[in-house]
């Protein structure tokens, strides 16, 4: 059944961190063509400029602003170029990131903290100003924050990106409780596209650069994996900002090629009990016909490649 209700953004003011290029770029693009007007935002000038200069050329309303996410003065910023452009503040989308991959006995503290301080502080200080001026605005809001299949399942050589992400999902079910009275909705999209980080993945790369000179991704990509584009993943960005979503909170959604899917919260799967309590002897004893007979797995599956 498809919702009378509208997903026009006309009139509202989105911003949307590390939009210069890729998914960013696609998501605040997306958002304009629905009628918001976006602030772009990157950590290099030149790439900011030139993203919102494609969206004002295609019509849409852009304006930079060049600062690096993950401190309260770089969300002021962001929140007050939104403000004094166009007046007000309805959607926040916190996709800014790196990436630092070490497995974990090779991870740095730097490379730790770096990850941490723009995937994780960089959401929670823009998300947090960002509803500051909502609830005082009156007017309720979004706040879409970017996950990872990663945060979801973990991620070999991504200690620090995982366990950013998994933060965020957390996050978002945490605020979407606290916000809810003041009207502001809050969901993470967990995207799966070809980018600078997915191309690298060995079964990827060839289709990846089929796609490049012109080529469509198989179906078995599309479909049976969720990987496409950028633009594929950008089309949920919009709908969590509008009308048609305002029941919709709390929520970890995938998107990629032709899949749209809910992702699970974390719940109990099995129980046991021991009258009296557990022994490490009892748990032992029943460990592996009862609560541990079947395990979760961990792990972004591999790719069904056909013929592989």
């Amino acid at each position: 059944m498809v919702s009378n209700v509208s997903t026009d953004l006309t009139g509202k003011v989105a911003v949307v961190t590390g939009s210069g290029r890729g998914l960013g770029l696609a998501y605040a693009a997306a958002l304009a063509r629905a009628g918001a007007s976006v602030v772009v935002n990157d950590v290099d000038e030149a790439v900011a400029e030139r993203a919102a200069k494609s969206i004002t050329e295609a019509g849409g309303q852009a304006v930079a602003e060049t600062v690096a996410v993950g401190t309260a003065e770089a969300a002021d910023r962001l929140v007050a170029r939104a403000v004094d452009s166009f007046g007000r503040l309805d959607v926040m989308v916190t996709n800014a990131g790196i990436l630092r991959d070490r497995v974990l006995w090779k991870m740095t503290d730097d490379d730790f903290d770096a990850v941490i301080g723009v995937h994780l502080k960089g959401t929670f200080t823009c998300a947090r100003a960002a509803a500051t001026w909502m609830r005082e605005q009156g007017e309720g809001g979004s706040l879409v924050l970017v996950a990872s299949p990663a945060g979801q399942r973990g991620n070999f050589g991504q200690t620090n990106y995982a366990a950013a992400k998994a933060g965020i999902a957390a996050m978002v079910r945490t605020w979407s409780m606290e916000l809810g009275r003041s009207g502001i909705t809050v969901n993470a999209i967990v995207p799966v596209a070809a980018t600078a980080m997915t191309e690298t993945i060995p079964a990827f790369a060839p289709y990846v650069e089929a796609m490049r000179h012109g080529r469509a991704l198989p179906d078995f990509l599309r479909k049976g994996e969720g990987f496409g584009t950028a633009e594929d993943c950008a089309a949920l960005i919009p709908f969590l900002a509008s009308e048609a979503a305002r029941d919709v909170t709390g929520q970890c959604i995938g998107i990629g090629g032709d899949k749209l899917a809910l992702w699970s919260h974390p719940q109990e799967v099995s129980v046991a009990y021991a009258d009296g309590g557990w022994t490490p002897e009892t748990i032992a004893a029943a460990w592996h016909t009862s609560v541990g007979s079947e395990p979760q797995s961990v792990g972004i599956p591999a790719p069904k490649i056909p013929g592989v």
